[in-house]
């Protein structure tokens, strides 16, 4: 007989492997960060455009 194949429920869906707890982000938290990074990524680039007509 050949080997069981276990493609039952796995106990990790949930996890990300590799990630430290501290750095997970909850899914509904997830366009809340990006919106945080690009008006970050917006902002250091209007700096730029300042520091350079001045």
């Amino acid at each position: 007989m050949g080997r069981d194949n276990k493609q039952g429920q796995s106990n990790n869906k949930g996890s990300l492997p590799q990630t430290p707890k501290n750095q997970k982000i909850a899914p509904n938290k997830v366009s809340e960060e990006f919106s945080q990074e690009f008006m970050g990524l917006i902002n250091s680039v209007a700096q730029n455009k300042n520091k350079k007509k001045k």
